[in-house]
Formats: C-alpha cells, structure tokens, sequence
C-alpha cells in the first residue's frame, strides 16, 4: 500500500466525519451550485470530453464505450437537472423510524447515518463522477473515485466543478476525492482501504466486478450488468408489445437496463413477430432467433435474422442485437429466464393476472415489470435523483441506489436511570 494512497484514504475518512456538521441547507446549496456550475463552464467541460472521445476513438474501443464516454450539451443538462432532483429530495440523514417503548420504560428509534466513505470505481462514465458526488453529499458520505485512464480529462474538468460548489459553501474539500493516477495497482491499494473506506461500487464490466470481488477487504455491491427479457404471453395486447419492445431495446442499446431477449408465447407468436420485426426494422435491430422464429418469419430482406448460437443467451449486447425465442407456456418462460438473467430488469407483456402473478413471485431480479420497458430500471426514474449504482445483490439495497441506499442507521435508546438487572 503507497503512502499517498493511505494518506488519501486518511483525508476522505475525516471529511466523513466533519460531514456529521454539515446542515441540509449547505448541503442542497452546495448542489444547485453544483448544477449551476456545470452549465456555466459547459464549454470546458466538453472541450475536456472531447479529448477522451477523440482517443478512445484512436484505441478502436468499441461503439457502446463511445456511446458511454461522450458528453453532449443534453446529456450535460440531463445531469444537472438530476443533481437538482437530489438536492430537492428529502435529506435521509437523521430521519427516526421504528420506534418502540420497552416493558421498563425505555424508548427506543433506529436513526439514519452515513455509511462513512464509499470507494466507486468506474470505466467510461463520466456522468458518474457527478451522480456520486450528489448523492454521496446529500446522504452525508465522503467519495474517493476512481475513473478511468478513458476519462481523466473529462473527470478532472468535472471535480473543478465539484471543488468550487464545494468550497462556496464550506462543506471539506476532501468530501470528494479523484485519484487521478491511471496505474491500476491504485484500484488494488483501494480495495484494501479498509481503515478508511466503508463499502465499494464498481461500475463497469464483468472483469472490473470479478477484479472487485475476489481482491477488496471492504464489501462490494455489484451489478450494472444486464441480460434482460421480456415474456409476451397469449394474452398481451400487440400494440403495447411492440411499443415496449421496441423503447426496451432501441432507446439506448448501450445501458445496462436494455432488453436483450424477448420470449414469446407460441400462439401469439405469428401475430406478434411480423409486427415486431418490422418496427426493430426500422432502426436495423440484427436479431438472433432460435429455429421456431426463423421458420415463423421466413426471408425478411428488411431486417437481418441470425440463428442464434447458445452462447447468445447468455450475451449483454449493449448493441442493437436482440435475441428473440419462442416459448409455449410461462413455465418455460420462467425456467428460461431462472437460467440466463442476471436478475437486473426482466418483465411480462400479459392480461392474464394468474399470470402476471406468477411472474412477479417466480421472477426475482432487482426489478420487475409488468406491461412496460425495462429501461425504467433507474435511478432518476424512480424518483430517486440519481443512482450511484443498480444492484442486483440480494442484501439491504436492491435495483437502482438513491440517497437510503447510502445509509446505515444507529439505534438510540432513551431512559430516566434505568439499569439492567441481569
């Protein structure tokens, strides 16, 4: 472990600390000033993108990390107006719940804390830089972020922003830390950051989670992967499964929520996919079928239809592909989906309550939908400001991580003297 490394460590950990003094109104001040900022130095902060963008570009990177790492003038407001959402949220800090007078008097309530200091690491986004630093303010934690060596310059014009809205508003500079060295044995040093830090999030591939998991003394949440599936059974009206087909896999393909195999009941299935396939025609979405579609479809000159190899099933695109399967009940469906999601956002297209039931029970990813798109699963469509994260862990945080997500709580218990007899 390097000096500078325990050093950066020692500074976020006493950041946390002074964070306990920081009111809400400073805080929420410090994030307007934050989306004020960044429409105000818009112009460097985009100059600084397309450094990164121009070489990734030089890399031959693939076109989902382009899509990742590129800021535009609406993408840069999209972010600011998240950080306005946090600041107008309710500041979980503090809040009482669970209350409770024992037999001898005693009162007793869980408060909300902070977790301390949360360690992201991160590949490609930079709008993370950003969704962290808010969230992490409002709910009172230190952040250390690790970006990539792909965005540093976009990062570094972005925490100019940070440090600035910070200082305005006296909230410690340390609060929110960049290491900016590209040398990945400082990712390792993080990970074993236990004196200081309190939980790591990796936002990246499977390498980048695996990396995590297998080297970090602190718990890690991962997720931010998606193979997602839509069930269309008998009884889904069409034109509802073609529109949320269509918004699931075409609106952004590139993000982690995207829909990447749809299975369609047997019956429905000759009505459904010639409508299907001619709306994914139109923005020349490649479809790997299995053999039942392929002999339901016949030549189509519009669209490319592959045999789907079984490695296909268990592939996250984040293209314009889409796996497309013919199943003949919900149990098949379900056995399907059991063996290839990694439980981030799958759903059913149906009428059928018995069967939409059945989905929601049998179905456990992070989150479930019925009669809509899966690219819902987010943060600030769920009302929750932003997200540092989606997990698709089974512990205290599941799907999209807002301000709670961030928390812990301490209990409090209140007497007039009492002792404990035994």
């Amino acid at each position: 472990m390097t000096a500078d490394m325990n050093a950066l460590g020692a500074r976020a950990k006493a950041a946390s600390r002074q964070l306990a003094r920081v009111r809400t109104a400073q805080k929420n001040a410090a994030l307007f000033a934050l989306a004020d900022g960044l429409a105000q130095h818009e112009a460097d902060i985009l100059a600084a993108n397309a450094v990164d963008v121009a070489n990734a570009r030089a890399r031959g990177v693939e076109p989902y990390f382009i899509d990742r790492l590129t800021l535009t003038p609406q993408r840069l407001a999209a972010i600011a107006a998240d950080v306005c959402s946090v600041a107008a949220l309710s500041d979980p800090i503090g809040e009482q719940f669970e209350h409770a007078r024992m037999p001898n008097g005693l009162r007793l309530h869980k408060r909300r804390i902070p977790l301390g200091v949360i360690g992201v690491i991160y590949e490609s986004r930079p709008n993370v830089t950003i969704d962290i630093t808010a969230l992490c303010l409002k709910s009172g934690n230190a952040a250390i972020l690790r970006g990539g060596s792909d965005n540093i310059n976009s990062n570094q014009a972005l925490m100019r922003v940070v440090r600035a809205a910070l200082a305005a508003h006296e909230i410690p500079a340390d609060a929110v830390l960049l290491i900016e060295d590209p040398d990945r044995a400082r990712i390792l040093e993080l990970l074993r950051l236990n004196d200081f830090v309190d939980l790591i999030i990796p936002r990246g591939g499977a390498s980048l989670h695996k990396l995590c998991r297998e080297n970090s003394t602190i718990p890690v949440i991962t997720g931010g992967m998606g193979i997602n599936h839509v069930y269309v059974d008998e009884t889904a009206d069409v034109q509802i499964a073609v529109d949320v087909i269509y918004n699931a896999k075409v609106s952004k393909p590139t993000v982690c929520n995207a829909l990447g195999t749809v299975l369609v009941q047997r019956e429905i299935a000759p009505t459904l996919l010639p409508r299907m396939v001619a709306k994914l025609a139109e923005k020349q979405v490649e479809l790997r079928c299995d053999p039942r579609v392929v002999a339901l479809l016949g030549p189509q000159p519009s669209v490319r239809c592959v045999a789907a190899e079984p490695a296909d099933w268990d592939t996250e695109w984040l293209s314009l592909v889409l796996g497309v399967f013919v199943v003949d009940s919900l149990d098949e469906a379900l056995a399907f989906i059991e063996a290839h999601s990694l439980e981030h956002s799958d759903g059913i297209i149906s009428n059928r309550a018995d069967n939409i039931a059945r989905f929601l029970n049998e179905v456990n990813s992070s989150a479930v939908f019925v009669n809509c798109s899966t690219r819902f699963n987010d943060g600030a469509q769920f009302g929750l400001g932003a997200e540092v994260a989606v997990s698709t862990q089974r512990i205290h945080a599941r799907g999209p991580m807002g301000l709670r997500e961030l928390t812990s709580y301490k209990w409090v218990c209140e007497g007039e003297g009492q002792v404990r007899g035994q």
